[in-house]
């Protein structure tokens, strides 16, 4: 099992030139959804809303198959994230935070020990920046450190935290925590604007004694960065896109589901597989609106195709 630790909130998605829809969203809620429909246990962290908008939440996720024990019922409104999308479907969001559910964690709230059967424990997106509740997560994260592997996705949002330098400081404090971690490649050009991706995770690797960076690079793939080996680099996979909303999350469910991080190496040919499957994974989601991950079935008819 797998716990995700951060927000479940409300994408509003353009429906046309003055008109949007709503759609689950939040980074870490999509990506229990994502390793949900692929098959491994998951259990998400989060601080769901009594009102409308986290009722139909709670109901999505269980559908979806995500064990909500850890979910706490609260009472703050649900967060909203207004979507906008470039020419070519790469998504840009505006959040409307204050007050809401989704940051507002307090300590005893999370439980004292894992669920058993913990292997992983994945955090990242807006819960690992916006506080009080990002503290309270770190904290809690990083005194299970020993009892799991600790995956963190930054996932950088400038319209909630546009001062690079506070930025890079709550990113540093969350390596530090980590074992694993996944950027985007414009996550790193935001953050280290005149320094090239793969320097940075590199440095990331020795300085902060992590197992393995992950970089996105949309649609030409993803590289992993493993210590103690040479970069892989695997391709993107031309698909027609709709929109890039929850490829990242995608990704990283993908990959979980399919490598084993608890062995503390990474075996080349697994390891490639495992990014060919993710990169196949977020390829799928890209497809549709909003986040909306693919099933096993669907992803292994793609890497069947290719």
């Amino acid at each position: 099992m797998f716990v995700v630790c951060g927000e479940a909130l409300i994408d509003l998605v353009p429906a046309g030139p003055t008109t949007w829809r709503s759609a689950y969203g939040g980074g870490p809620a999509n990506t229990a959804v994502a390793l949900a429909r692929l098959g491994t246990p998951v259990a998400l962290a989060c601080r769901l809303s009594g009102d409308n908008f986290g009722r139909q939440l709670r109901q999505h996720l269980a559908e979806n198959g995500v064990d909500l024990r850890l979910a706490v019922a609260a009472g703050e409104p649900t967060t909203l994230a207004v979507v906008a999308l470039d020419e070519r479907g790469r998504a840009e969001y505006q959040f409307y935070v204050d007050g809401t559910a989704d940051w507002q964690w307090s300590p005893d709230e999370l439980p004292g020990a894992l669920p058993p059967g913990t292997r992983g424990v994945h955090v990242g997106s807006l819960a690992s920046i916006l506080e009080p509740g990002a503290g309270v997560l770190r904290e809690w994260v990083t005194a299970h450190r020993d009892d799991a592997v600790v995956v963190y996705d930054v996932n950088v949002r400038t319209a909630l935290l546009g001062d690079r330098e506070a930025y890079l400081r709550s990113v540093g404090g969350w390596l530090t925590a980590a074992h694993v971690v996944k950027a985007s490649d414009d996550d790193l050009a935001w953050l280290y604007p005149d320094r090239a991706p793969l320097d940075v995770a590199r440095d990331w690797l020795d300085e902060h004694d992590l197992s393995l960076v992950l970089v996105t690079a949309g649609p030409d793939g993803a590289i992993a960065v493993p210590r103690g080996q040479e970069p892989l680099h695997v391709p993107g996979i031309d698909v027609d896109v709709v929109d890039t909303v929850g490829a990242g999350d995608t990704f990283t469910a993908a990959f979980l589901h399919r490598v084993d991080l608890r062995s503390g190496g990474f075996d080349r040919s697994s390891l490639a597989s495992a990014m060919r499957f993710a990169v196949a994974a977020a390829a799928l989601a890209c497809t549709r609106a909003g986040a909306q991950p693919p099933t096993l079935d669907e992803v292994e008819k793609l890497l069947a195709a290719q």
